[in-house]
Order: structure tokens, then C-alpha cells, then sequence
């Protein structure tokens, strides 16, 4: 289960564009939203039988929908993980999955008053989705925190396990050879808008906007998965 579970994650990931958007207010309050989209040109490379098995999907919900829908579920885990869940209570989700009109994506977005109020959102999809199903809870490998004083705003990949990570890391570099031949769509873009002008930014690839108060920065996101600390950021506002 686990290598199948491998195998369908790199089909995912060498077809699909990630952006995760932060807009920052001065009080330090704000949104983060993930946005998801698969590319389906890659899809047919890869071969869409793959996914002949999908059906038309269009919902928004709550992670605290789901707690309440499933709430006999719920009890039924540790209190660590109920704990976990709740974490997840405000994380909004849309799920949509159109065979027909080849159109699939996700979108995962929460609204915090601090920063350090965002939970894992990368997460929230898989957990929701554990939950639904009373599925066991995979034991997370990395976290990304995010901190603002006013003026300095850091976004750092925290590994929480290493030899978790030193494990999936192998094994996709060994699946990727695979896919080598395809030209495949697999980006991920940070896009981040600030409540000041931004004097200086850590990563020298990142283009700010006109008015100096968001920047864009793309990745390929295989690159992401294998160093996440590339996609470090350190912005200094005026």
C-alpha cells in the first residue's frame, strides 16, 4: 500500500501546478490559500487511465463540517489526533473534479489573526479525507511556519522527521526516472502580498509587482519536494 500510495503521489505531482497565495494585513492578520490544478496534458502523457475511475465532483465544505458529519469517527481517535483535527476546525476546502470538461483542482485556503494560527494546510485535504473514511493518520514529515514582526517576514520549511523524509525522497527520485522522457507541467508558485513596500527579499529569482508590495516566485515544484528549504523566504518590508 505504501509504494502504490508513492506511485500515485509522483503521478500527481508531475502533473500539477501548486500556488499558495498569502496576503498579510498590518496587524498581522490575514489568508493563506493553496490552489491546486492539475494539468491534464500531463495527464494524458502519463495515460488517463489512471484516472478513468473519477466521477464529477463540485463541493465546498469546513474541516469542521466534517468533524461534525463524522463526528462518531471522530471520538474514535486518540486524543492527539482529535487535537490535530481540530487544528484543522476554520480550514476551508473546494474540491472540484470534472471528467468531461477535463477540469480538476482543489483549494484549500484559511483566515488567520496570527500567523503562527495557521496549521499544516498542505495536510488538511488528507486529513479530512482520513477522517471520512476512518483511516489511520500518517505521521507528518514537515511543517512550514511563517513569522512577521512587523517589518521581517520568514517562511521556513520546518522537517519534523527525517528519516521519513530521507525515505519518500528516495523513492520518488527512483520513480521520477520513469517520467524523465515526458514534458510535464509541475510548478509551484509562492505569491505574497504585503501591507508595505518590500526593500529586500532572500530569494533573487522572486519578481515584485509595480507597486513593491507582493512578490512571485515559481519553482519546479519535484525540486520542492526533495529540498523544501529552497523555498525558504525572508522579506524585509519598508
Amino acid at each position: 500500500m505504501n509504494k502504490l500510495a508513492i506511485f500515485l503521489f509522483l503521478i500527481l505531482l508531475s502533473s500539477c501546478q501548486i500556488t499558495e497565495t498569502l496576503h498579510l494585513n498590518p496587524d498581522g492578520s490575514g489568508n493563506i490559500e493553496i490552489y491546486s490544478l492539475r494539468d491534464e496534458n500531463s495527464v494524458e502523457q502519463l495515460g488517463r487511465a489512471n484516472f478513468r475511475s473519477e466521477k464529477f465532483r463540485d463541493t465546498t465544505f469546513t474541516f469542521q463540517d466534517y468533524i461534525t458529519k463524522y463526528h462518531e469517527t471522530f471520538v474514535k481517535y486518540s486524543k492527539a489526533d482529535q487535537a490535530l483535527f481540530q487544528q484543522h476546525a476554520n480550514v476551508k476546502m473546494h474540491i472540484k473534479a470534472d471528467p468531461v470538461q477535463m477540469e480538476n483542482y482543489n483549494i484549500v485556503s484559511f483566515d488567520f489573526k496570527k500567523l503562527d494560527e495557521i496549521p499544516n494546510v498542505y495536510e488538511s485535504l488528507g486529513l479530512s479525507n482520513s477522517l471520512k473514511e476512518n483511516y489511520p493518520i500518517s505521521s507528518r514529515f514537515f511543517k512550514i511556519r511563517y513569522t512577521f514582526d512587523g517589518t521581517v517576514f520568514k517562511r521556513n520549511v520546518v522537517i519534523l522527521d527525517q528519516e521519513k523524509f530521507d525515505q519518500e525522497k528516495k523513492e520518488i527520485e527512483e520513480r521520477k526516472k520513469v517520467y524523465s522522457k515526458y514534458k510535464l507541467t509541475q510548478s509551484y508558485t509562492l505569491k505574497y502580498l504585503f501591507p508595505k513596500k518590500i526593500k529586500s527579499v532572500s530569494n533573487e529569482k522572486a519578481i515584485l509587482s509595480a507597486d513593491k508590495k507582493s512578490l512571485t516566485i515559481e519553482f519546479q515544484l519535484s525540486d520542492c519536494v526533495q529540498n523544501p528549504e529552497i523555498s525558504n523566504l525572508e522579506v524585509v518590508l519598508e
